[in-house]
């Protein structure tokens, strides 16, 4: 396959429109179609089932969208990794993305760890929105990253386990629920007048409800001490908190487990150093 049919076949694919896809991809309908079909006629598999009205993967197609993403991935993680180290003069640094807000006591114990190190290379740290590092990780905007299970995937990536712990209701200090030792998530979520905040999804846009649309965690913290929202936060969020704000553990909670993860096939020595650092800790 090329990489041209397979940007072809997943912009279909998502898109679920051979016209929108086209206008996606800046080309005519009737290429695309054509282009889809030889593609089907190669693999010996039908990837879409086809109306008048509607497309629908098949399961061929689902694996194809799956895989396709990948390879695409790879490919711009190497082009984007290939020009960066062309770029630096001498070692490049090393990018380490994690979500903005999380395991900021952790973070900066790894960094200060692996700078005591002999030869450690420079770190570049990127903060970002919630589900962005994993996808920043696949694309070669980074070399490695802090992730949290269960909330991102690690699938196709190498990783250790760095803390594994529980979750806490953030209401507003003096709110009556934290008096409480103890709450569960249906306690959480039928609060009235604190609803849970709507993260962005992958495509960037919020799904339905009563919360409110927050983009990182300062919002979110804000929101709550204002007294319009409350949240679940993994407990070690304690360490952010100010003023105006209480936490309150939730039995029910699923534990989050925080890793490092990197791709499978690198072989960056000051990276496996960094690993090895993290580890320790």
């Amino acid at each position: 396959m090329e990489t041209r049919e397979l940007r072809y076949f997943v912009a279909v694919a998502e898109e679920l429109h051979f016209g929108r896809a086209a206008d996606r991809l800046g080309i005519a309908q009737p290429p695309l179609s054509r282009a889809i079909q030889r593609l089907e006629r190669r693999l010996g598999a039908t990837l879409l089932d086809r109306t008048n009205r509607t497309i629908a993967l098949t399961e061929a197609g689902a694996v194809l969208l799956r895989e396709g993403r990948a390879a695409l991935d790879a490919i711009e993680a190497a082009d984007r990794r290939t020009r960066r180290a062309a770029a630096a003069a001498g070692r490049p640094p090393l990018v380490l993305v994690t979500k903005a807000g999380a395991s900021g006591e952790l973070l900066a114990k790894l960094l200060d760890a692996y700078a005591a190190e002999p030869g450690a290379a420079a770190v570049d740290v990127v903060l970002c929105g919630p589900g962005e590092q994993e996808r920043m990780l696949r694309d070669g905007r980074a070399d490695v990253a802090l992730l949290h299970t269960p909330f991102d995937s690690t699938a196709g990536l190498d990783t250790e386990e760095l803390l594994t712990e529980g979750q806490v209701a953030v209401l507003p200090a003096g709110h009556p629920l934290t008096t409480r030792p103890h709450l569960r998530v249906a306690d959480v979520a039928a609060l009235p007048g604190l609803p849970l905040p709507r993260w962005p999804r992958s495509d960037g846009t919020y799904s339905d409800g009563p919360g409110p649309r927050v983009r990182d965690h300062v919002q979110l913290l804000q929101l709550i001490a204002l007294g319009r929202a409350s949240a679940v936060l993994p407990e070690s969020c304690r360490t952010q908190l100010g003023d105006g704000l209480a936490t309150v553990p939730v039995l029910d909670a699923p534990t989050v487990t925080t890793v490092i993860a990197w791709p499978p096939h690198s072989r960056s020595l000051p990276l496996a150093d960094l690993v090895r650092t993290a580890t320790r800790l």
